[in-house]
């Protein structure tokens, strides 16, 4: 008796009801109060005019790098490394999907940035596979090396090179790496674009030093370097057996023109403004000070001249 009654009180209150969700009825079927409805009205109408306001002309092209960056990031996601024969005719046939849907206003905004996504993925496995090279495992004693000196830095007690390695001769050493960069003494380092000769102590690229720190193998590893270490006796400076080609030629007219600059600013402005200015410029830092090269690394400026230095070559 007890259960019939509260169904009957239930029906009762249903009844009651009725009209006042009759009242708040929508097309879509759904059945709300009218506050709410209200609200829901007037964040619909908000959202149309701010989606009517980003495909406006000229506004969806920010969107582009966006995009191409969530493809990098899937590239990142991924379970294993792609398969370039696979990214890069996803991206080519995305493109082409773009262009066909160049009329439509819908399809083509959709079409682009699923191109850009594509492109973001190709991109960074192209890369990947452009800068794969081997790395030297274990530590090598004595190492006979001979190739092209590809890089010159001159520094305040030691210069370094990175050699393009031509021949390299070690034993029980089975990875054999493309460059590698070495610490010489002040003064010898010799040009870019000269075929050397010499033997090295040489060790695998650097993993941080405590949690947290600056990775030294993952910077090497994006330069192609596959070893670091420091030259042993003399550098014989030979003539080369195979030709520079177009790269390393460019290199040494760079090089060629980083000198002139250098000598320029130096025979103009002296002391440590003059060292400054070159180094910002030509990116040769061996001449300023040891007061103010460690004042502009507590300062934390000391990246600046690097910087600047890369962006000339």
């Amino acid at each position: 008796m007890a259960g019939q009654n509260s169904h009957n009180n239930a029906r009762a209150r249903a009844k009651a009801w009725a009209p006042d969700i009759d009242a708040t009825r929508r097309p879509a079927g759904l059945l709300v109060p009218d506050g709410i409805a209200d609200a829901t009205g007037r964040l619909r109408e908000t959202i149309s005019a701010w989606a009517a306001a980003e495909v406006a002309p000229g506004r969806l092209l920010p969107w582009i790098p966006v995009a191409f960056g969530f493809g990098i990031v899937g590239y990142f996601a991924a379970d294993r490394e792609p398969a370039w024969w696979a990214s890069l005719p996803l991206a080519i046939g995305a493109l082409v999907v773009a262009y066909l849907t160049r009329r439509r206003a819908i399809a083509f905004p959709l079409a682009v940035a699923l191109a850009a996504m594509g492109a973001g993925f190709a991109a960074a496995t192209l890369q990947t596979m452009r800068v794969a090279h081997p790395i030297l495992q274990h530590p090598v004693s004595s190492a006979l090396l001979a190739g092209f000196v590809e890089v010159r830095e001159e520094r305040e007690r030691s210069d370094r090179i990175v050699v393009r390695v031509e021949r390299f001769e070690a034993p029980g050493t089975t990875s054999v790496p493309q460059r590698v960069r070495v610490a010489v003494r002040k003064g010898s380092a010799p040009t870019v674009g000269s075929f050397v000769e010499f033997k090295a102590h040489l060790s695998p690229p650097l993993q941080p030093l405590r949690p947290g720190g600056y990775e030294f193998a993952r910077d090497m590893y994006f330069q192609r370097i596959g070893a670091s270490g420091y030259a042993l006796g003399t550098i014989k400076v030979k003539s080369p057996s195979v030709t520079q080609g177009f790269w390393l030629r460019y290199a040494s007219i760079i090089d060629g023109l980083r000198e002139a600059i250098d000598k320029r600013i130096r025979a103009v402005t002296s002391g440590d403004n003059g060292s400054i200015a070159s180094a910002l410029i030509t990116g040769k830092r061996d001449a300023i000070s040891t007061p103010v090269n460690d004042a502009m690394y507590v300062s934390n400026l000391a990246h600046v001249l690097s910087i600047s230095g890369y962006d000339v070559g």
